[in-house]
């Protein structure tokens, strides 16, 4: 079974979860009851641009907090058809140190509009098969809006700023760049 599922033969309606014990002052458990006020943890920007498959879990666990009752994704992923043709991959080029910058001041902007805590955004390079995760962004918060919000503002700002140019490959051996019609510096032809 894998840690997903749950055995509906697991728990009875007779069986009881033990309560944890009441802690006592002076107890040997005490030190480990703090104060919510009393943890301090510095929020974390993660970029990273990789050739290797993404791995949503991987992702989600680096925002992760005790402090945060949300952690909002999104998944970018490589879908099989574009205009009629059947992809069979993406491929992904940036130009990385214009790209790594940019994503610096979409995580700051983020901070600016909404309370966040940490904030992940990984993006694949070179090919990405059908049915793979070309980007994952992560966001947790204390509560879901925030973070719903600024996965939103994310994506969409990494579409329109960052330097990041996809190649789709279709099944009859052409390719095409796709120009990102979000992308500032875009023309109109």
């Amino acid at each position: 079974m894998s840690s997903l599922e749950i055995s509906s033969s697991t728990f009875s309606q007779e069986m009881k979860l033990p309560s944890s014990p009441p802690l006592v002052e002076g107890s040997a458990l005490e030190p480990f009851r703090k104060d919510l006020s009393e943890i301090e943890e510095k929020p974390k920007d993660i970029i990273k641009f990789t050739a290797e498959k993404l791995s949503v879990d991987e992702v989600s666990q680096l925002v992760i907090s005790p402090l945060c009752g949300a952690v909002s994704l999104f998944v970018g992923t490589t879908r099989n058809n574009f205009e009629g043709k059947k992809v069979i991959s993406l491929e992904y080029e940036a130009y990385l140190p214009m790209a790594e910058n940019e994503i610096r001041k979409i995580c700051s902007d983020i901070r600016q509009k909404w309370p966040v805590k940490h904030i992940a955004v990984f993006h694949r390079l070179g090919l990405v098969p059908v049915s793979e995760a070309s980007v994952i962004i992560a966001v947790s918060s204390v509560h879901r809006a925030s973070s719903l919000q600024a996965v939103s503002y994310a994506i969409d700002t990494l579409k329109a700023k960052v330097p990041i140019w996809k190649k789709e490959m279709y099944e009859e051996s052409s390719s095409s760049w796709k120009r990102n019609k979000e992308c500032f510096w875009a023309t109109d032809d």
